[in-house]
């Protein structure tokens, strides 16, 4: 176990004396802690901006595909461009329906079950793109106190080894050592409380739009459907007249 010598009485007790004053393992587990909530908060604001931007091109894609345009003109727009969101899922849908027909699908309900799976990839892919990085501020929520009263714990074994060392028991002695070693647990809380907010916050967003672009997959479903019928119809009709 590493040897540390007490704080003389009287001594700094500033934060960042604190640190310098601690084992190598304390500050291990500190800077490990420091630099988690470092990327934690980067993951957040990335996340609540990538929302907000989501959540826009979803208004955006809704007002254009109920406004009346042919869905071959949206195709051709949306095709010519990377998309994301409502986007990612119609161009996929709209792509097996043309190739489909361009191969002369026979079987409609082949191909509606083509166009959902194509559908249900496209949406796992944007599902998962949502949720990317939240696991780690779930890591952070539930491990961060633990790893931080693993410091602690450290801490107070090699104070207590030093004052027996010292033969001295007096609090003005005693408590920088101590400091130290509950500063380890300060820094976890500091992690894991944002961390743990961030989460539930972030994994509602998340469920939020997944939902939205969800009921437009199951919408579309149902308007291609409806044309897939309207064209076995006509080709039934064309075939008992010819």
């Amino acid at each position: 176990m590493e040897s540390v010598a007490l704080t003389a009485p009287g001594g700094d007790l500033s934060i960042w004396a604190l640190f310098w004053q601690a084992g190598w393992v304390v500050k291990l587990v500190m800077l490990g802690l420091l630099a988690a909530s470092i990327w934690t908060w980067a993951i957040i604001v990335d996340k609540l901006i990538s929302f907000a931007r989501m959540r826009a091109a979803l208004d955006r894609f809704e007002q254009v595909f109920w406004s009346g345009q042919s869905l071959e003109e949206l195709y051709r727009s949306l095709s010519e461009r990377k998309t994301t969101g409502m986007g990612a899922i119609f161009v996929a849908a709209m792509r097996e329906w043309k190739k489909s027909f361009e191969k002369g699908a026979r079987s409609p309900l082949g191909l509606q079950m083509r166009i959902d799976k194509a559908m249900d990839l496209a949406l796992s892919r944007e599902v998962e793109r949502l949720e990317g990085r939240l696991g780690f501020l779930a890591s952070v929520g539930s491990a961060g106190p633990f790893i931080g009263l693993f410091g602690t714990v450290i801490g107070i074994m090699t104070s207590f080894q030093a004052i027996a060392g010292s033969k001295s028991t007096n609090l003005a002695v005693v408590a920088p050592g101590i400091a130290e070693a509950l500063l380890a647990t300060a820094i976890g809380l500091l992690a894991a409380i944002p961390a743990v907010i961030a989460y539930n916050k972030l994994s509602s967003d998340a469920n939020n739009i997944a939902s939205r672009m969800e009921g437009f997959a199951d919408e579309f479903s149902a308007i291609l459907s409806r044309q897939i019928d309207e064209k076995v119809a006509s080709k039934s009709r064309a075939e008992e007249y010819a």
